[in-house]
């Protein structure tokens, strides 16, 4: 389920991607370098989709804890998170389990009890995350 969560900015369009150094514009193709080919919208490339299931205030947060502790209740969840709001929370796992990347399990009993762990389509994720946080801590202002 591709899903974007807030209108898409203008300088992610297909014309800013066609100008894009590693795309040949002449030719209208996808450079072996880049999965943002040049005349497709982006949220039809593997871009655009990996954004929509990742994108978002707590989604990333959310998969690292779960990486992390392996499983957690919503709670738990809660309070790795800090601020986020019960509702919040709620609606971003049912968004991420939706997607695959999380799965819920449901204990029948009384209170009932539910935890949360990653999927294998989840775990995947992780090393992009990883690589993404390195990116960020090499670039980071000092």
């Amino acid at each position: 389920m591709a899903r974007f969560f807030y209108a898409p900015k203008p300088w992610l369009t297909a014309a800013r991607l066609v100008c894009s150094p590693w795309i040949n514009s002449k030719r209208n193709v996808m450079n072996e370098e880049t999965c943002a080919p040049g005349g497709v919208a982006l949220g039809e490339t593997g871009f655009g989709h990996t954004l929509s299931l990742i994108g978002g205030k707590y989604k990333m947060l959310i998969l690292y804890a779960l990486a992390e502790h392996k499983v957690l209740r919503h709670n738990e969840l809660k309070r790795h998170l800090g601020g986020i709001a019960f509702k919040t929370l709620s609606v971003v796992l049912k968004e991420l389990e939706a997607d695959a990347l999380i799965v819920r399990k449901e204990y029948p009993q009384v209170p009932p009890k539910v935890e949360y762990f990653l999927s294998s389509k989840g775990a995947s994720l992780i090393p992009v995350l990883n690589t993404l946080c390195e990116w960020g801590e090499r670039h980071r202002p000092t």
